[in-house]
C-alpha cells in the first residue's frame, strides 16, 4: 500500500471542519488540523455570548471530541511561518511540522483600517475571548454607572456606539435595545432608562449592505422602533478621551465603542505578497489552489475567487462560502486520489439573515427571491443557526437559553469572570 499523503489544515472554522469532516476515516489522506484554540466555535453568535445571552459552551465543542474515532489529528499551535520549499510548517510551540499538501483556512482578523486610536480603545468581535471581554467590561460599564453621581458621566457611561451596519452590528444594536428594554430595571433599579443610548454607524447609506431593498427598510425601521439611533454615510474618524468623532464633524460623547466594520485575511510569513488580492486573502483558481503552487489551497474567507462566473470579484467572506469550499476541496482531493479530474467550485446561495430582537428577523433566501420578515423571518433564522451548530449538544443548549430568554426577557448569564491568575494577584 502506498504511504498516505499528510494534509495539513491551518484553522478549524467553517472551512476547516467542514474540509476535514469529509475525510473522516479515509484510505487516501493523513489530516492534521492545526488551531490555536482547542474548539470549533459558531462564530455568528459570539454576539449573543458577548451580551450575556448565551453561555460560550452552548456555541464551542472541542476538536478532540469531534475528531474522536474519525482519522484526524489535532494540534493546538498557531502557525508562525510555512516554507513552501520544503514543505515544513513552523508553529508557536516551538515545534515544526511536514505536510504534502497544505490547506490554509485560518479565516480573518479585525479590520481597523489603520485607525490606532479605534484598535487601542474600542472592542472587537472575532473570538469567544473577545466576546467573554466584552461580556465583563459591559457589566462591570452598567455597575459603575449604577454608583455614578454626576449626570453627564452617567450618560456618557450608558452610552454604546456600534460601528458597522452589517449583520453582527445589527444584531449587536438589537440585543443591546432589547437589554436595555427588559433588563435594565430589572437588574439596575437605579438607572433611568431614558440615560442609555445605543448608537450604530455605518458608511454606507443603509444597514445591512448586501441584502435586499426590503431588508435594508426592514431593519431600519425595527431598529428605530427599539429606540437605536441610525447614522448612515458616516465613518468614525476616531475614538479617544470617551469620544467618538464622526466624519461629518460631529461627535458623540462615550465610555463604549464597539467595531464591527471590516475584516481582513490573515496573512502568513512565506507566503509572498503577489499571491494575495484584495483584503490580504490568497488567490486561488476554480479548485482553491493558492496561485503558484501546486500542493497550497485556501478555503473560506482568507482566499478569494475570480474564476466563479457569478462572483467575478470573488465569494463574500460569510460562512456558507468557507463550508461549501471546505467539502468541495475534501472531495476533490478525494477525486483525484482515485485518478478522477476534480470539479470546479461554484458557490451557491442559500441566502442571508439577521435577527433584530426577539420579534423580528429578516431572511433573502434564493439569491434574494425570497423575502422574509417577522416572526416568519425569525422562524428561518432560529432553523438555520440551530441546526448549523456543530453537534446536538451545543442545539439542546442553545435553543433551551433561546427559549429562556424568549419566555422570560431576561437571562442568568450576566457574571463577570475573570481570568487573572489568582495566585500571581496575591504574590
Amino acid at each position: 500500500m502506498k504511504a498516505k499523503k499528510h494534509v495539513v489544515v491551518i484553522g478549524g472554522g467553517f472551512g476547516g471542519l467542514n474540509f476535514a469532516k469529509q475525510l473522516f476515516n479515509n484510505s487516501f489522506y493523513e489530516v492534521t488540523v492545526v488551531d490555536k484554540n482547542n474548539y470549533n466555535y459558531f462564530t455568528p453568535l459570539l454576539y449573543q455570548v458577548a451580551t450575556s445571552f448565551l453561555e460560550p459552551s452552548s456555541i464551542s465543542y472541542p476538536f478532540r471530541k469531534i475528531f474522536r474515532n474519525k482519522g484526524i489529528h489535532f494540534r493546538m499551535a498557531a502557525l508562525e511561518s510555512v516554507d513552501t520549499s520544503e514543505k515544513k510548517l513552523i508553529l508557536s510551540d516551538g515545534q515544526t511540522l511536514d505536510y504534502d499538501l497544505l490547506v490554509f483556512a485560518a479565516g480573518t482578523s479585525t479590520n481597523f483600517f489603520r485607525n490606532e486610536t479605534v484598535r487601542k480603545n474600542a472592542f472587537s468581535l472575532k473570538g469567544i475571548d473577545d466576546a467573554l471581554y466584552m461580556r465583563n467590561e459591559l457589566i462591570k460599564v452598567l455597575e459603575k454607572a449604577s454608583l455614578e453621581k454626576d449626570e453627564n458621566e452617567r450618560r456618557k457611561l450608558l452610552t454604546i456606539v456600534i460601528a458597522g451596519g452589517g449583520p453582527t452590528g445589527v444584531e449587536l444594536a438589537g440585543m443591546l435595545a432589547e437589554m436595555k428594554q427588559y433588563m435594565l430595571k430589572k437588574d439596575y433599579p437605579e438607572l433611568d432608562e431614558s440615560e442609555v443610548a445605543i448608537h450604530i454607524i455605518d458608511g454606507l447609506p443603509v444597514l445591512l449592505a448586501p441584502m435586499s431593498d426590503k431588508t435594508h427598510h426592514a431593519a431600519y425601521n425595527a431598529l428605530r422602533k427599539l429606540g437605536v439611533h441610525i447614522k448612515l454615510n458616516v465613518q468614525v474618524s476616531s475614538f479617544e478621551n470617551d469620544l467618538v468623532s464622526l466624519s461629518d464633524g460631529t461627535t458623540i460623547d462615550a465610555k463604549t465603542m464597539i467595531w464591527a466594520a471590516g475584516v481582513v485575511a490573515i496573512a502568513f510569513e512565506g507566503i509572498p505578497p503577489d499571491r494575495l488580492g484584495r483584503g490580504n486573502r490568497m488567490v486561488t483558481d476554480e479548485f482553491n489552489r493558492v496561485k503558484g503552487y501546486d500542493d497550497v489551497f485556501a478555503i473560506g474567507d482568507i482566499g478569494i475567487q475570480f474564476t466563479d462566473e457569478i462572483y467575478p470579484t470573488g465569494h463574500p467572506q460569510l460562512a456558507q462560502p468557507a463550508i461549501q469550499q471546505g467539502s468541495s476541496l475534501a472531495k476533490n482531493l478525494l477525486r483525484m486520489a482515485k485518478g478522477k479530474q476534480p470539479k470546479a467550485f461554484r458557490y451557491f446561495d442559500r441566502g442571508d439573515m439577521a435577527i433584530i430582537g426577539k420579534n423580528m428577523a429578516v431572511a433573502d433566501l434564493f439569491k434574494h427571491k425570497l423575502h422574509l420578515s417577522g416572526i416568519l423571518g425569525l422562524l428561518s433564522w432560529l432553523f438555520i443557526h440551530l441546526i448549523s451548530l456543530v453537534n446536538y449538544n451545543n442545539m439542546i443548549k442553545t435553543f433551551y437559553n433561546w427559549i429562556v430568554a424568549y419566555l422570560t426577557n431576561d437571562q442568568v448569564l450576566r457574571m463577570i469572570f475573570r481570568t487573572e491568575n489568582r495566585e500571581a494577584d496575591q504574590k
